[in-house]
């Protein structure tokens, strides 16, 4: 016994020495007090339901009039510039730029899992970081475990703790989510034991089952890939968009897209016996894990519908489509046939075991209802602007046909590249498909562009590309940064962060490259199922 005890311990060693040795490095350590201080913020007015025990705290303490607010929103712009900080200095770099650069050096013998885990620990216990979704998952499990259905009910039908958290605008209006999501908030109630609030902050459990699936898989997908492991497990795991919407809000999103990024994994595998040279490619080339893959998709869609996009990809990442033959091409349809019907059947399997059926199609236009940064809004709001002006009074009409014209030309633009990007490229597909999905629909939100910017790195950036990436990140940031500034009447200081946030970006992209090959800097990433003959 007494010698088999160290054996067992050792993982748990190993553990412990690779967070001891990314907390020793100051660009993490810099991170770290980053999102503590987003945390603390977080506790100010801005987001905080009047239930909330924090609340209640605040109020007792006097502290929950305009102090509260001006200091929330000076802590938490602090703390956006310190993580934004942190996240360049880690960049992986060429060769020549790392020995000259502390942060890439420091990348080189820190595991990114570590820094993550790091990252991600002062939101564990925080309120809802950026936004009230967690309350309304909340809320939506509360209807599910007193009998009504949300996909025809909205959490204000049962007016009580649990509805006075939800945003007022979501309050009437039904679930667009999966119906595998709603059940899962409604056995973190039972967990919880029905508190309003915890079970809201509780939400994050299954947002990190996803974020740990992404942790895990991204990297070693990239491997197979022949794709820089270091930069996408920096792109993609440590990208300060993906901790504190992910982690610190919570989003099914997260779940759904580490399922996604499972799906991917599972198509990845290397199949055990080689197809001869001599011997034509048949329908089972590439073996039978893509079939998992798909299946996993569909379970992501039973989260949140758009996972089944990638199922479209899995059996072309297993077995690509070469050749422009008809059996080729029948071969090839085939399989994508079959990985659609085996997610959707999945899918509508998982609806019908739930109870809660395919109710979310009459809510598929909720999202939309409410005011966001999506191009189609923009334009819309616009159009109705410059209508106005000519005195023709349009209430939301022209809003809602931009909506209709942007969904329509999501659709082509899908479909265009379903046709061509994905034959030849299909990771690349994956990325671009949920970019075009999050861009063209009627709300856009930063965790619906993490869809495609998290599998970015798969699609083989260039280095133009992954600068207009970076900017969207800062753009994105920024607009959090003001929408949390407004609600805490803070504008002139989210201005100024905003600021400070233009000159960090465009001094980091004015300084660096992106690696075009595996560079030292993938040191760190024990990672060793490449397979060099994929």
């Amino acid at each position: 016994m007494s010698s088999a005890a160290p054996g067992a311990f050792a993982p748990a060693r190993r553990l412990g020495a690779d967070l001891a040795a990314a907390a020793r490095a100051g660009p993490v350590r810099r991170g770290f007090y980053g999102t503590a201080l987003i945390a603390v913020g977080a506790l100010s007015p801005a987001y905080l339901p009047r239930s909330s025990p924090w609340w209640r705290m605040l109020a007792s303490l006097r502290l929950e009039g305009s102090l509260s607010k001006l200091v929330g929103t000076v802590v938490t712009m602090a703390g956006l510039l310190l993580v934004m900080s942190a996240w360049f200095s880690l960049r992986p770099l060429r060769s020549a730029q790392a020995r000259t650069r502390r942060g890439p050096q420091v990348y080189r013998h820190v595991k990114h899992w570590a820094v993550l885990a790091i990252w991600s620990f002062p939101f564990l216990l925080a309120p809802p970081i950026f936004s009230h979704d967690a309350y309304s998952y909340a809320a939506q499990g509360w209807l599910v475990h007193n009998g009504i259905n949300p996909y025809y009910s909205g959490p204000g039908v049962l007016p009580g703790a649990f509805a006075d958290q939800v945003s007022w605008v979501w309050r009437d209006t039904p679930s667009p989510y999966g119906p595998l999501s709603m059940q899962l908030s409604h056995l973190l109630l039972h967990v919880f034991g029905f508190d309003p609030y915890w079970s809201a902050v509780a939400q994050r459990v299954p947002a990190l089952v996803g974020v740990v699936l992404i942790c895990v898989c991204l990297p070693r997908i990239s491997l197979r890939l022949h794709i820089d492991p270091a930069f996408t497990a920096w792109f993609g795991t440590l990208n300060p968009l993906f901790i504190i919407d992910f982690v610190g809000g919570g989003h099914n999103d997260a779940l759904m897209m580490g399922l996604v990024v499972l799906g991917l994994w599972l198509a990845t595998v290397p199949p055990r016996r080689r197809t001869p040279q001599t011997r034509r490619r048949g329908w089972a080339d590439g073996g039978w894990w893509w079939l998992l893959g798909a299946a996993a998709c569909g379970v992501g869609a039973a989260i949140k519908q758009p996972a089944l996009l990638a199922a479209y990809v899995v059996p072309m990442l297993a077995r690509r489509w070469s050749g422009r033959g008809l059996r080729e091409g029948l071969v090839t349809v085939s399989r994508i046939l079959v990985s659609m019907l085996a997610a959707i059947g999945v899918f509508a399997g998982i609806s019908l075991l739930t109870g809660l059926d395919f109710g979310w199609y009459n809510a598929v236009s909720v999202p939309g209802s409410s005011n966001s940064p999506a191009p189609s809004t923009i334009v819309g709001e616009l159009v109705r602007l410059g209508l106005r002006l000519v005195g023709v009074t349009t209430g939301r009409t022209a809003v809602d046909v931009s909506h209709t014209v942007f969904v329509g030309l999501g659709i082509v633009l899908l479909a265009v590249a379903a046709l061509t990007v994905a034959r030849r490229r299909p990771a690349t597909f994956v990325s671009w498909g949920y970019l075009i999905a999050a861009m063209t629909s009627p709300a856009l939100h930063s965790w619906y562009m993490l869809w495609g910017g998290l599998t970015l790195p798969l699609a083989r950036p260039s280095s133009r590309q992954v600068s207009i990436a970076i900017w969207v990140n800062f753009a994105l940031l920024g607009y959090d940064a003001v929408d949390m500034s407004l609600r805490n009447n803070g504008l002139a200081i989210s201005i100024a962060a905003v600021i400070a946030f233009l000159f960090m970006t465009w001094s980091h992209i004015s300084s660096v490259r992106v690696p075009s090959h595996l560079p030292e800097t993938a040191a760190h990433l024990v990672v060793t199922e490449a397979d060099p003959a994929r």
